[in-house]
């Protein structure tokens, strides 16, 4: 059991700089305050100012990223970001980091991972229809990195299939940098009807609170703190900072709040997640958002521990928990619909006309304060910014060695981050609800609209080895390749939720990453016309002081207007025409072979044009929408060879394929291209949109793998060649 020190002894022992607040910053709690905090206030401070809650040193470089719209309903700052998709519908989407919890405990923290983003997304009236994931773990070479993949994937499958939610799609990488910081991250989207949305407000003054859920433990206490720390060798990791997830409970949970939100509205004032920071996070912005404050009996809120104190009672993260505001009156029909979810339901508190938040427990006063102040006065830091030296004193381009071009195929289809990732999805309940149209395995999920035509595409991505050599292009990558993804689907990218990976930002070359890649990714987004709706900020992702390379993941969503615009990677008949769309240039630095052939990835990045980009995103939704192309596949990692098997693959056919070029440009991963295929008879009007922004290169058919370069052929058997790359995976996770 924790010992509450006295404010002086806090003062004096400086307990406060355990929990991640600076000297400075305890100077700042004490001028708001007019006094020193007591031990209870201290500790929501803490939580409620940590860069996972505050995002002080992250705020100001987000100002840059477009957060509106002609579609935009909800922007950032609400449980998930909504945009309009017609016909009085709206998509809801966010996702967010668990990559510390994950690192430590990695079922739990997965599992939980998921069940606070759904949580997110119901709670702003929606009923959560996808998730996705965006994974980036060490080398399979040792044992750890192996338990931490299974646990990991275990973790979501888990939560979400007990949700009845599908996993739709996601992506996994595999570089050393991550070995002692798996980067986790999840995605939800859900669907409401616009008239349904809700905000995360306490308003009314004597207008009861209410908390919904699972009971509170220790689980997970200091969780925001936790995140916001980093990792060595001489501190023990925070198993106890680790939330313990119950989906079922989470499914009762979910299910009474739908009905509360669609068949009893007119009692709804607020609602939201105890997530990061739990009850003091929850409670604290729902009052200080619609400028109330709020008054809170702990010794009523559920508890499956005994003996726990308000510091306790307020910081844990236990799951599975929302806190709603009622209308005052109602008390008795929220009791009973939760009760029929066999969830409880308990008021601890009401709201107050005035801006203080007050707790009680035993008849005593144990926290006072400002409700702004806890909320809305957290210092913005800007911090010292420096361009790492490794960036102006890059080599040139690196060149792979091929002495047996077959051979270099098949390893490149064997390296982990490549290879098929059935075995990870498989698991996964990618067909609940039965709505998913393109499963895992191409490059966007898709999902019908049930009532219309409509579909949704929707991918994550990161290109952190990009952004390591370049941050800012990396940025603009990483955005492209989530663009390149949901426009070969058939679909108009929205907007996009981010998580943003980093490490510490107290060191300036990891702020010049931060600063340069979110630069990159908001030119984009304004190029692209996706807003920024909603996302997640996770700093401090280092090991003995070396950090993750910069990882910012984009998680996109389009709009496909009709099913017959629905495009998919796979060659579908023999005859039909290949053509390769974009410039391929010797871009190596970055690359998988560079990985492959190095085991780590140097130089200077490879220009990138964001204008051609878009012009060749435009190209392909013009052939789409003038019904043109059998399929479509956007160029990412491996290169052309990688990209053509991958469409062979997926059809079960063959490929005769000439292109000019030099056979290293088989691998190189020269951005704005893609490969699409073309029925015979549509060959002239493919063309004539076309023109100079593409070249026929071959044709389907056969069972061989056959692409002649200026210097050697690859001739492999399909069905040989394929099995290798199924198998690759499954067989170094064994």
């Amino acid at each position: 059991m924790m010992t509450e020190l006295s404010p002086v002894d806090i003062k004096a022992q400086k307990l406060y700089q355990q929990w991640g607040l600076s000297d400075d910053e305890f100077s700042q709690v004490e001028k708001l305050l007019g006094r020193l905090p007591n031990f209870t206030e201290t500790g929501l401070f803490a939580a409620i100012w940590s860069e996972h809650c505050a995002y002080k040193n992250s705020k100001p470089l987000l100002k840059q990223f477009p957060t509106t719209g002609k579609r935009i309903l909800q922007g950032p700052g609400e449980g998930a970001g909504i945009i309009d998709i017609d016909d009085g519908q709206g998509v809801v989407f966010k996702a967010e980091s668990h990559n510390h919890p994950t690192a430590v405990e990695p079922y739990q923290g997965a599992a939980t991972g998921v069940g606070g983003i759904v949580r997110d997304i119901f709670s702003m009236g929606a009923r959560p229809v996808a998730m996705l994931d965006s994974l980036h773990f060490g080398e399979l070479d040792d044992t750890q990195t192996k338990y931490l993949v299974d646990q990991t994937i275990a973790g979501i499958g888990d939560y979400g299939n007990c949700m009845g939610i599908p996993t739709v799609g996601g992506e996994t990488t595999f570089d050393d940098i991550f070995k002692h910081n798996t980067v986790m991250n999840a995605m939800c989207v859900g669907l409401l009807d616009n008239a349904d949305q809700q905000k995360g407000a306490a308003a009314g003054d004597d207008n009861p609170i209410y908390y919904v859920g699972a009971k509170t433990g220790r689980d997970g206490i200091q969780g925001a703190i936790f995140a916001s720390a980093e990792f060595s060798d001489e501190q023990e990791s925070q198993r106890s900072a680790v939330q313990v997830g119950d989906p079922f409970a989470e499914k009762q949970l979910m299910e009474a709040c739908l009905e509360l939100i669609h068949e009893h509205t007119d009692i709804l004032v607020g609602i939201q997640d105890m997530g990061a920071a739990g009850l003091v996070s929850s409670s604290a912005e729902m009052g200080a958002k619609a400028g109330y404050g709020m008054e809170l009996n702990l010794d009523l809120v559920p508890q499956r521990e005994a003996g726990m104190i308000p510091y306790e009672l307020m910081l844990s993260e236990s799951q599975e928990r929302m806190l709603l505001c009622i209308k005052k009156g109602h008390e008795q029909e929220v009791e009973d619909l939760f009760a029929k979810y066999e969830s409880e339901a308990v008021q601890i508190g009401h709201v107050t006309d005035s801006t203080q938040y007050k707790l009680y427990q035993h008849d005593q006063l144990v926290a006072d304060v400002p409700v702004h102040a806890l909320v809305d006065e957290a210092p913005v830091y800007h911090k010292p910014s420096r361009r790492p030296a490794r960036l102006d004193q890059a080599a040139g381009q690196f060149e792979p060695t091929i002495n047996d071009l077959n051979e270099t195929l098949i390893q490149m289809l064997s390296q982990p981050t490549i290879a098929s990732k059935h075995s990870i999805y498989e698991r996964y309940d990618s067909m609940v609800q039965t709505n998913t149209v393109v499963a895992p395995g191409g490059d966007a999920a898709v999902i019908r609209l049930r009532g219309t035509d409509k579909a949704l595409a929707m991918t994550t991505d990161a290109n952190p080895r990009y952004l390591y050599l370049e941050p800012h292009d990396g940025g603009q990558i990483a955005m492209s390749e989530a663009a390149r993804n949901i426009v070969a689907s058939g679909a108009i990218p929205l907007g996009i939720t981010d998580c943003l990976n980093f490490g510490s930002p107290e060191d300036p070359e990891v702020y010049y990453e931060l600063e340069q890649a979110t630069k990159g990714m908001a030119e984009a987004c304004e190029i692209f016309e996706t807003p920024v709706i909603s996302g997640n900020v996770s700093l401090y992702n280092e090991f003995n002081k070396q950090p993750i390379y910069p990882t910012p993941m984009v998680g996109m969503v389009g709009l496909i207007k009709s099913s017959d615009l629905i495009t998919t990677i796979d060659f579908k008949h023999e005859g039909d025409l290949i053509y390769v769309l974009g410039q391929t240039n010797g871009d190596f630095n970055g690359t998988e072979i560079q990985k492959m052939q190095q085991q780590e990835v140097s130089g200077r990045l490879f220009d990138f044009d964001i204008t051609y980009e878009k012009q060749q995103q435009d190209l392909v939704t013009n052939l789409i929408n003038s019904h043109l192309l059998q399929s479509a596949h956007d160029l990412a990692e491996g290169g052309l060879a990688v990209g053509l098997a991958e469409s062979s693959f997926n059809g079960n056919v063959g490929i005769d394929v000439a292109v000019d070029m030099p056979q290293n440009y088989l691998f190189a991963e020269t951005q704005s291209r893609f490969i699409v295929s073309v029925a015979p008879e549509n060959q002239a009007a493919a063309e004539k949109v076309i023109g100079e922004n593409g070249a026929l290169i071959g044709k389907v058919g056969g069972s061989q793998l056959l692409i002649r370069t200026n210097d050697q052929d690859i001739n492999l058997d399909l069905a040989k060649t394929k099995q290798t790359w199924r198998e690759a995976l499954a067989c170094q996770l064994n």
